[in-house]
């Protein structure tokens, strides 16, 4: 069989940018279960109520949901057990560091597959105020509305 090549995604958290400032991102490999790579395969997964911990020099990914394979056996897995993260020494030094400073999480932002192998997207997040959420949410509702009166000022010219 032909080793797969690229990008799939599996699973996005849009919720984490809505809710945090994203400061960094890492990508990150995922030690796994086969039950896990098969559910993944799948396409099923859930990011919202993840988050990632750095405890004695290693990155554990927690809540992070992988329903159980359907065809799965006794051998099944957890459906939101903790799952290790692979990273560099530096990265995981340099993760220590800035998760040691008030207010920084780690979230996963993407699951997905490249090149075959299942990675995590984990962003390195600081949580917005009430305000700064309505802010951006009146941002992107004034750029919708300014992105439409432009189309219909360019087909109104075309037209006429």
């Amino acid at each position: 069989m032909a080793r797969e090549m690229g990008r799939k995604l599996i699973a996005q958290n849009k919720r984490a940018r809505h809710e945090y400032v994203i400061e960094d991102t890492y990508e990150a490999g995922l030690v796994l279960t086969g039950t896990e790579v098969k559910s993944l395969r799948a396409g099923r997964a859930n990011l919202t109520d993840g988050f990632a911990v750095v405890r004695d020099g290693e990155v554990w990914l927690q809540n992070v949901h992988i329903p159980e394979y359907s065809q799965g056996t006794w051998t099944n897995h957890a459906a939101k057990r903790e799952r290790k993260l692979l990273l560099h020494r530096l990265e995981i030094d340099k993760l220590i560091g800035k998760t040691n400073e008030r207010g920084l999480t780690l979230i996963p932002l993407s699951l997905y597959f490249k090149d075959g192998r299942a990675k995590v997207e984990i962003g390195l997040a600081r949580g917005k105020k009430l305000y700064d959420k309505r802010r951006d949410l009146a941002e992107k509702q004034a750029n919708r509305e300014m992105a439409r009166a432009m189309s219909h000022a360019l087909r109104r010219r075309r037209g006429a």
